[in-house]
């Protein structure tokens, strides 16, 4: 006989009668929550600077980059001494002259911002690559300029360009790699502008007695696009485990005091900087010096830039490190 009623599902085998029963919501999200904890203790292990290891390869491209950037814009003062006592480009007058190589510095914090966005956008390498593009052909370009024009082109805006891009992409990186060495990192890196200063000081002006002001400019050409290339493709940005913001321009920091103080030293260190790395090889000239002795009065200040960054990182990492003892 079939039986037609309904069936009492309180008596079947059903395997969940015999599973013990959650006492609230809670007891189920703690398995979750506890995973999820673990996981992010693991993230934040990972992220964190490794204090070493890959970094100093990283220490050491930037150091390169910034002795065939800031360093061969350096040895401009020597190109200005030979540009002086030279009839290089007719009808053109000292003020031009010196006004090519404040206008390669000027160009390279104006184009910072738009350097800025295309990290943000493109990524690390597309800056690099494109700094890399500017500065060689700013500087195989001026070896065959023959008006004035030609040369603030390419001497001037062009390696302005090729440096702004090369600085921005490359400046922030050293300290990704580093928390406890970081103050030490970024001297090594950053005196990598002074030693690149000390070299093409005096090369630039071997190279120009010996081969000439054109292939001068091509030498370093070359020999820096060799450079960069090679440090730009060992750089490994940590923008995504750092969680780097990359903002253009901040309108809001002008509200700041201390920003706008900052800026202000900035703006009156530099062009003291910019006055005197530039003008004195030709001031060695005018007091009786030859052009060999004022490149090396002008790779003797080099020296001191490239002392100086590298005594006050080790300085700044020593109080750091002082200062951590004293909390402990």
């Amino acid at each position: 006989m079939t039986h037609n009623g309904p069936v009492n599902l309180s008596r079947s085998s059903s395997p969940s009668r015999h599973l013990p029963r959650p006492s609230s919501e809670k007891d189920l999200e703690a398995p979750h929550n506890a995973q999820h904890g673990v996981q992010q203790l693991s993230d934040q292990a990972s992220d964190a600077p490794p204090d070493g290891g890959y970094g100093w390869v990283c220490v050491v491209a930037t150091a390169l980059i910034n002795a065939h950037t800031w360093g061969i814009n350096s040895s401009y003062g020597v190109f200005l001494g030979y540009y002086l006592t030279h009839n290089v480009i007719p009808n053109t007058s000292a003020l031009a002259y010196a006004f090519i190589g404040g206008l390669s510095i000027s160009q390279a914090m104006l184009i910072a911002p738009l350097a800025t966005w295309v990290v943000q956008k493109y990524g690390t390498k597309v800056c690099l690559h494109l700094g890399i593009f500017f500065q060689t052909l700013s500087l195989i370009g001026a070896s065959f300029a023959k008006l004035k024009y030609q040369l603030i082109l390419a001497q001037g805006l062009c390696f302005g360009y090729g440096m702004g891009f090369l600085f921005v992409g490359s400046v922030g990186i050293a300290a990704q790699w580093f928390l406890k060495k970081r103050s030490l990192a970024n001297a090594i890196a950053a005196a990598g502008s002074g030693m690149g200063g000390l070299m093409y000081s005096l090369a630039t002006q071997a190279m120009i007695d010996s081969v000439g002001l054109g292939w001068a400019f091509r030498i370093l050409g070359i020999l820096s696009c060799a450079v960069n290339l090679t440090c730009a493709n060992l750089l490994r940005d940590r923008n995504r485990q750092v969680g780097a913001r990359h903002n253009p321009f901040d309108v809001q920091l002008l509200k700041r005091p201390e920003f706008c103080l900052l800026q202000g030293w900035s703006f009156f260190s530099m062009l003291g900087y910019v006055v005197v790395i530039f003008s004195l090889p030709n001031y060695a000239v005018s007091v009786g010096l030859s052009a060999k002795q004022g490149s090396i009065v002008a790779a003797l200040l080099n020296v001191g830039q490239m002392v100086r960054l590298s005594f006050q990182g080790y300085i700044r990492a020593m109080l750091i490190k002082f200062s951590s003892w004293d909390v402990l």
